[in-house]
């Protein structure tokens, strides 16, 4: 399958159909319940990172209980912000960061959170994926965040062919029209975790069967 004769935009509509019966995806979770700020985009997505949806979740809720700003955060010691974020992985060091970019908005940006993706990138901790959602979310910047299922699930498709997501982040640049940059996050990830599977994939039910090449599926549901 070229990515010409890939009809994209139905693919997506037939899975936004699949998907409305499971959980969001904890960002785009977590700015219907009002979370929509940079900050708190950002700071969810770090607490997510190798942390499962239903477990950062409300993690995050309860951080933002004590703390939805800059000037919140830093008055909570890293001890204090890794009690509240305790579920999730390496919350010592996340704790820590999440204190340093707090003070460092606080010190060099007036407590305010530009959109400006250099800036994201240089806090320690977060990396483009991070960055591209809570711009995506919370700026309305056209951005993709390509994570473990946007990788698997484009290159099961054969819309693109990469062995890395930082590759295949590159690659959807180049091919994936700009009105699904922020929504192909949104999507893929319920995607992937409920029908496009990792391992045995629900093909037999799966919206989008004809249109798959099926790349690296050996057995399946």
């Amino acid at each position: 399958m070229s990515a010409e004769s890939f009809d994209i935009t139905v693919v997506l509509d037939r899975i936004r159909a699949a998907v409305r019966p499971f959980p969001k995806a904890a960002m785009f979770a977590l700015a219907d319940l009002g979370y929509t700020s940079p900050f708190e985009q950002l700071i969810s997505c770090m607490i997510s990172i190798r942390t499962y949806d239903e477990v950062s979740l409300p993690i995050s809720q309860r951080l933002f209980d004590q703390a939805r700003t800059p000037a919140a955060m830093v008055q909570l010691t890293p001890n204090d912000i890794a009690h509240l974020i305790q579920e999730c992985t390496y919350p010592e060091s996340k704790a820590k960061q999440i204190w340093e970019i707090a003070d460092r908005i606080l010190r060099e940006h007036n407590g305010e959170l530009p959109c400006d993706y250099d800036l994201l990138t240089s806090f320690t901790g977060v990396g483009p994926k991070c960055a591209n959602l809570a711009l995506g979310i919370a700026c309305g910047q056209p951005r993709i965040s390509v994570d473990v299922h946007v990788h698997r699930v484009s290159n099961r498709w054969g819309y693109v062919q990469t062995r890395t997501p930082e590759k295949t982040l590159v690659a959807l640049e180049k091919t994936l029209p700009q009105a699904h940059w922020i929504t192909i996050n949104e999507l893929l990830v319920p995607f992937g975790k409920h029908i496009c599977t990792g391992n045995l994939p629900r093909c037999s039910t799966c919206p989008v069967l004809e249109m798959c090449e099926q790349i690296g599926v050996k057995n399946h549901r």
